[in-house]
């Protein structure tokens, strides 16, 4: 069953704002992420053509096999034999404002990967890897330069083996979807598939509803308690980058991005920038396959600002369900875990149904 047909387990609430906050901040904070032994991860850096750096973490094969499904988790699909030589399918994933490969989701989609025998990759943004960059430089939801130099390169390492997939998450599905865009036929060269999360394909209405109400007490504080310190790390590199009384003046994203985002990555302003880097207007380019998963009650994400299927290409498949939350897709009993998600998303990236 796809995850457009996604519905919240009863134990959570199911309709309005509360349910779309519950089914992100729940699956978020205590929903299981993995089978037995946590997903490890071997860190590799690699230097930039900027003369900046970006960190890499791989799924370690070595570790510890996953415990066996519970009843609750569907059942995966036949893994692949991981003999050396054999052509694995990659997966790369990206991840979201402010995330890192210790992400809930980031956990999921690397314990699902070492289930099926596939070799798993989560690129961090420049900031994002627990260590500040060095450019005068970090990243943004229109990034697709950045996206195409990574996915290039781990195309071409992984040339000799199986199936390149990339999926973003939130901030890293809009760019990727933006890369696709950008690439057009030239995608397919490079990725057989690529996958949406959650993502906010229309920029200014996503930013526009996390800046208001609950969201702005909540999300975009927990959002602005990490990015400003960051921020003026970055200005202590580079003294003179922005102008540090508005930054701590901001209160919401949209200040910040104004201020820092936007003139940093050659933007006028936030408009130019939410303009500019939203994939929405763009879907209709896309000529590799790709998923685009919106559940309609994200708090982050307006279910009228999601694109129609006369908008987008032949080569797009939309699933949005009505219930899912922001990157949340809880499923199972109490406590609920978030494997379902991957398992779905990957199973499409696999055979995607496309006519």
């Amino acid at each position: 069953m796809p995850m457009g047909g996604y519905r919240a387990p009863g134990w959570l609430p199911g309709r309005g704002a509360l349910g779309g906050n519950a089914q992100t901040i729940w699956p978020a904070l205590w929903s299981r992420r993995h089978l037995g032994p946590r997903p490890r991860f071997v860190r590799e850096r690699w230097s930039t053509p900027d003369g900046d750096f970006i960190d890499l973490d791989w799924l370690d094969a070595a570790a510890p096999a996953p415990d066996p499904a519970p009843a609750s988790v569907p059942a995966p699909a036949p893994a692949r034999p991981r003999a050396a030589g054999a052509g694995r399918p990659l997966l790369v994933l990206f991840h979201g404002l402010e995330g890192s490969s210790a992400s809930h989701y980031a956990l999921a989609f690397a314990d699902e990967a070492r289930r099926r025998g596939w070799d798993a990759v989560v690129p961090h943004f420049r900031g994002c890897s627990g260590e500040l960059n060095l450019a005068p430089r970090a990243y943004h939801s229109g990034d697709h330069e950045e996206i195409g130099w990574i996915l290039a390169r781990l195309r071409a390492r992984h040339a000799a083996a199986g199936p390149l997939f990339a999926v973003g998450v939130s901030l890293g599905g809009n760019a990727l979807l933006r890369w696709a865009e950008e690439q057009g036929e030239a995608a397919a060269a490079v990725a057989q598939g690529v996958a949406a999360i959650s993502a906010p394909l229309d920029l200014a209405a996503g930013g526009r509803a996390i800046g208001e109400g609950f969201n702005r007490l909540v999300y975009t504080r927990m959002f602005l308690r990490t990015m400003k310190p960051k921020a003026l790390r970055k200005l202590a590199q580079h003294p003179g980058l922005f102008d540090r009384e508005r930054l701590l003046a901001a209160r919401d994203l949209y200040a910040f991005d104004d201020v820092f985002t936007a003139p940093l990555h050659g933007f006028r302003g936030t408009d130019d920038y939410w303009a500019r880097g939203s994939a929405r207007p763009h879907l209709a380019r896309i000529r590799v396959p790709a998923l685009v998963l919106n559940a309609r009650n994200d708090p982050f994400v307006p279910a009228c600002s999601l694109p129609r299927p006369d908008e987008v290409g032949r080569r797009v498949r939309l699933w949005q369900p009505a219930h899912g939350g922001h990157v949340g897709f809880p499923d199972g009993a109490p406590r609920g875990h978030v494997l379902t998600l991957p398992r779905r998303v990957m199973d499409w990236l696999a055979a995607p149904d496309l006519a």
